[in-house]
């Protein structure tokens, strides 16, 4: 069994859905940041950083927190959605720390700037709403070419990915402009899995379509 200490955000749905995709048992604790819990001892002893998600799992003991690392554990434990063959691998993992090290990142700051603090730093707003731009630029040539971002196969880099683009309307895009993108995203929305762990720890609101 897996304990999944998340949060209704981009992050923590990475690893709700990749639970659901691979089917393992988890257990949820819902962890509001908007209160603060994420500072409580109890997460802290699993997520010393103080971000979600983190997890445990039983049946090893091993505990984690950083929600890269988080998918590569599950993948690897279950045997699925990180290829083993080298050039797949690597392209995977490749992907996956672009999102760790770019798109979460700086979508993150859109969302401050463009859709929680508008009007507050001209700067900040044209800055990261350009940056978004680009790294959706990124995205849609990427998948010009591939049915999913490592190739074509569908992989924990998609899950990692996806729900940040979810959240576009948030950072100003219209997939529209981007629909080699579109077709990614809504190919993914419509997968179950998808659709139940956009839900964990609770139903804030339908998946967004375009």
């Amino acid at each position: 069994m897996i304990d999944l200490w998340t949060w209704t955000t981009p992050n923590g749905r990475k690893v709700s859905i990749l639970l659901e995709e691979l089917g393992l048992l988890y257990r949820t604790h819902a962890v509001d940041i908007t209160q603060g819990e994420q500072h409580e001892p109890a997460f802290l002893a699993v997520s010393p950083n103080n971000k979600i998600p983190a997890i445990r799992d039983d049946e090893t003991g091993i505990a984690l927190m950083e929600s890269g690392a988080i998918m590569i554990y599950l993948a690897e434990k279950a045997g699925r959605f990180l290829p083993s063959e080298p050039e797949k691998h690597y392209r995977t993992l490749e992907w996956l720390m672009w999102q760790m090290g770019g798109l979460g990142p700086l979508l993150g700051q859109a969302h401050h700037f463009l859709h929680f603090k508008p009007g507050k730093a001209a700067y900040a707003e044209e800055r990261f709403h350009g940056e978004a731009q680009r790294l959706y630029r990124v995205m849609d040539a990427r998948l010009a070419d591939n049915t999913y971002l490592a190739g074509d196969e569908y992989t924990i880099a998609d899950m990692a990915c996806w729900p940040w683009v979810s959240r576009y309307e948030w950072q100003r895009i219209d997939l529209a402009d981007y629909p080699n993108v579109k077709r990614w995203y809504v190919g993914i929305a419509n997968r179950p899995a998808v659709q139940r762990g956009y839900q964990v720890p609770k139903k804030v609101n339908e998946i967004p379509l375009p």
